[in-house]
């Protein structure tokens, strides 16, 4: 399996609304940290994911955390 791109060395810091969203794990969306369809040339799909309450949720800007999508530091090590 391929390596994903990494968007940033840091993470993306979005309020969310309660619903379901769809996190961009290629590295390659222009509509960071979304998906927006540019993992179709690659082994990557998007990874859902539901908040229930509005909220300041820290998005991983590296693809590597082991909480996808949520930041877990990892782009520290990188």
């Amino acid at each position: 399996m391929s390596e994903p791109t990494i968007a940033q060395k840091a993470p993306y810091a979005v309020e969310l609304e309660p619903g379901d969203y769809f996190f961009c794990a290629c590295g390659k969306s222009s509509s960071q940290p979304f998906c927006d369809g540019s993992h179709k040339d690659t082994d990557f799909g998007p990874k859902k994911f539901t908040v229930t309450e509005k909220n300041t949720y820290y998005l991983c800007g590296c693809k590597h955390s082991s909480d996808l999508p949520f930041c877990d530091g990892t782009h520290g090590k990188l």
